[in-house]
């Protein structure tokens, strides 16, 4: 039965976060598994891995065969390295405290450049938000124009007054006749009246 070290979906839509589970090469994506082993976070910056080094190295050398990705997880937390430091324990280049030592070195010198790593984050999130205040920017109030009264025509045939808010026909008909009475010239048309009421 080949077994092999791979990643498993979970959460909603477009938020993946992943179990590591040891699985049998024939099984589903989200199908059966044999054993978790850690979870995956791709979202947070930087993404969250949770492993368990020591169940994943005995599933290692017991031939579980990694996927890509989480070949690429085993060898950002160490256990490829550990493996490595075993074999060479098993071929006698190196005793069991040697290779302790050199994996104690190691893990050091990740987790101080992951330290860093999330400082220089930190660093550039707080220079963002001095960079934009840290406030939502107001929009400018604009007011509202003043709506002026409307001018009042004279119609020249009955005599009376109209609002030209209330009745734009009239209004219309009034200035065309204006221009054509010109001998008139106490009538006014209704262009000069706005004019003249400015």
């Amino acid at each position: 039965m080949p077994v092999k070290m791979r990643l498993q979906r979970k959460g909603r839509s477009k938020a993946p976060f992943y179990h590591i589970v040891i699985a049998d090469s024939r099984s589903p994506r989200d199908g059966r598994f044999i054993e978790k082993v850690g979870t995956y976070n791709p979202l947070t910056q930087p993404a969250t891995i949770e492993l368990d080094r020591d169940l994943a190295f005995k599933w290692l050398m017991n031939g579980a065969q990694p996927t890509d990705t989480v070949r690429a997880i085993l060898r950002y937390k160490g256990v490829l390295f550990q493996k490595h430091l075993h074999m060479g324990v098993v071929k006698g280049a190196l005793t069991e405290e040697q290779a302790l030592d050199k994996l104690n070195a190691w893990l050091e010198n990740k987790d101080q450049a992951i330290t860093k790593h999330k400082e220089k984050i930190a660093e550039k999130k707080q220079q963002l938000v001095l960079a934009i205040d840290g406030k939502p920017k107001a929009k400018p109030k604009v007011e509202a124009p003043v709506e002026e009264a409307a001018p009042e025509v004279e119609a020249s045939a009955e005599g009376e007054t109209v609002d030209a808010a209330d009745s734009p026909v009239v209004a219309e008909e009034a200035a065309a006749e204006a221009p054509a009475q010109e001998t008139a010239p106490e009538v006014e048309s209704a262009e000069e009246t706005e004019k003249t009421a400015e």
